[in-house]
């Protein structure tokens, strides 16, 4: 039992993961260096955490970007 709730909680993960790196892909930093992409979301959550009006501009500009994926 606790074997399969590993597997579980280990594929969840995994699939977490696959997600987080195709919105890298969708915002078109999928050949940055890892150091940039790090230091641009470390940035980000810096400021959104400070800034609100920061936070609800970034949201809608991703709101935006999913709104405009092909179905």
């Amino acid at each position: 039992m606790r074997q399969a709730s590993q597997s579980e909680a280990r594929k969840k993960d995994t699939r977490e993961k696959i997600q987080l790196g195709g919105l890298i892909a969708k915002a078109g930093l999928r050949y940055e260096k890892r150091a940039l992409l790090l230091g641009l979301l470390i940035d980000g959550a810096s400021r959104i955490r400070t800034d609100q009006d920061e936070r609800a501009r970034l949201m809608a500009i991703g709101m935006k970007a999913f709104a405009d994926e092909p179905d």
